[in-house]
C-alpha cells in the first residue's frame, strides 16, 4: 500500500531521541517520504496526547493515514507491510547473500529484545544525567518508575561501560567472517539498523566523546567498519532521494491524519482465542500499557488484535484516530469502567 494523499506518513519526534533516530533510518532504508511533527523531550505533548487522544509518552510515533503506530518494534513490520519491496520500496529484512530466504521473525526478537532492551538501555546509562535539568530529571524519573540518580548512575558507569565492551565484542564475533551485514543479507535490514543506532548515537552525541575507547578500532576492527559502512550507507541513500517533506506543525499533522483514510482493521484481524486469554472482546474498552518503562496506559475500544499487533480506537480534540501496539512487552486488560 504506497503512500498517497489517503495516506500521508508523519513521524513525532525529536531529534535527541535515539528510537527516533533508529525509525529515521528506517524510513530512509524503505524509501518512504514523510513528513515530521518536533514534539518536546519532556511531557506534556499534547499534539498527540489532546490532539489524538494518545497517551502514549514514549518517542518517537508514526502515523499512517490515520493510523497511528507506537513502538519502533511493530513500526518495522508496518512499514514493510504497508510499503512492500515489490511496489519499488526498499525492504528490512534483505534476502541472505548468494541467496536464500529472508529471515524475518528472529530478526524482530533481536532487535526488539536484545538490541533496544539490552543495547540501547545501556547506551541510555552513559548519558550525563547531572548535567541535565530538574524538569528532565522528574520526567525520566517518571518514565523510568522511580527517582533517577545521577551519582547512582555515575559510580554504575565503569559496569556499564564493560558489559558495552562485551557486546562490542559479540558484534565483532559475527563480523569476523568478513560479512558487510550483520546477517549476511544482500543489503543492510532491521538488524544492522537496531543495533547500529545505538553505536552511532553514542559517537555523535557530544556529552558521550569520554567513552570514544569503546570503538578502538585496533579492538573491534570489523565492527567499527561496519559502523561506518553503515552510515555511509544511510547518508548515501539520504542524498540521493528527497524523503523528508518538512516539519509540519502539531494542528497540521493532526488535520491531515483525522482527515485521511485507515487501513481496514480486518488486516490484523480479531484472534478469538488471544482475546480469550486476555480477557477482553471486540470493541470492549480496554487499556495498553508498556510492561517495562513509561506505563502510561493509552485507552480507548479494541478494534483489532492478533499475536504481533492490538489496535484501539481514540478519541483527542481533532478526531478518531487508531492506535496501533506491539503484543510484546505490552499489557491490554479491560478499561476503567469495562464490563465483559
Amino acid at each position: 500500500m504506497a503512500a498517497t494523499a489517503q495516506y500521508p506518513v508523519i513521524l513525532y519526534h525529536y531529534d535527541a531521541s535515539p528510537i527516533a533516530r533508529k525509525v529515521k533510518n528506517m524510513l530512509t532504508i524503505k524509501r518512504i517520504p514523510h513528513a515530521r511533527v518536533e514534539v518536546p523531550m519532556t511531557l506534556p505533548r499534547p499534539d498527540l496526547a489532546d490532539r489524538l487522544g494518545v497517551k502514549y509518552r514514549l518517542i518517537p510515533v508514526l502515523a499512517i493515514g490515520r493510523d497511528v503506530y507506537c513502538d519502533s518494534s511493530l513500526i518495522a513490520s508496518v512499514l514493510e507491510r504497508r510499503f512492500p519491496p515489490s511496489e519499488a520500496f526498499g525492504t528490512l529484512f534483505p534476502k541472505r547473500s548468494g541467496g536464500g530466504k529472508a529471515d524475518t521473525g528472529m530478526i524482530k526478537a533481536f532487535a526488539m529484545s536484545y538490541a533496544d532492551r539490552t543495547i540501547g538501555q545501556l547506551g541510555s546509562l552513559t548519558l550525563p544525567y547531572h548535567k541535565f535539568t530538574q524538569e528532565f530529571l522528574d520526567d525520566r524519573s517518571a518514565w523510568f518508575g522511580k527517582k533517577v540518580d545521577p551519582e547512582a548512575i555515575a559510580s554504575n558507569l565503569p559496569t556499564v561501560k564493560s558489559w558495552l565492551s562485551s557486546h562490542l565484542a559479540l558484534i565483532e564475533e559475527q563480523l569476523a567472517d568478513r560479512r558487510t551485514w550483520l546477517m549476511d543479507t544482500e543489503t543492510p535490514g532491521l538488524a544492522d539498523i537496531s543495533i547500529h543506532y545505538v553505536w552511532e548515537w553514542m559517537q555523535q552525541f557530544r556529552p558521550l566523546r569520554y567513552m570514544q575507547d569503546l570503538f578502538d578500532p585496533a579492538s573491534i576492527p570489523a565492527t567499527t567498519a561496519w559502523i561506518t559502512r553503515m552510515s555511509e550507507y544511510i547518508a548515501a541513500s539520504n542524498a540521493a532521494q528527497k524523503l523528508v517533506l518538512g516539519t509540519i506543525p502539531g494542528a497540521q499533522a493532526a488535520e491531515n491524519i483525522t482527515s485521511s483514510v485507515a487501513e481496514d482493521p480486518k488486516v490484523v484481524g480479531f484472534d478469538e482465542v488471544e482475546a480469550s486469554r486476555l480477557g477482553v472482546k471486540l470493541q470492549q474498552i480496554v487499556s495498553v500499557t508498556p510492561s517495562d518503562n513509561g506505563k502510561v496506559a493509552t485507552i480507548g475500544p479494541l478494534v483489532a488484535l492478533n499475536k504481533e499487533e492490538v489496535t484501539i480506537r481514540t478519541e483527542g480534540s481533532d478526531g478518531t484516530v487508531f492506535c496501533h501496539f506491539p503484543r510484546l512487552y505490552y499489557v491490554v486488560k479491560p478499561g476503567v469502567g469495562s464490563k465483559l
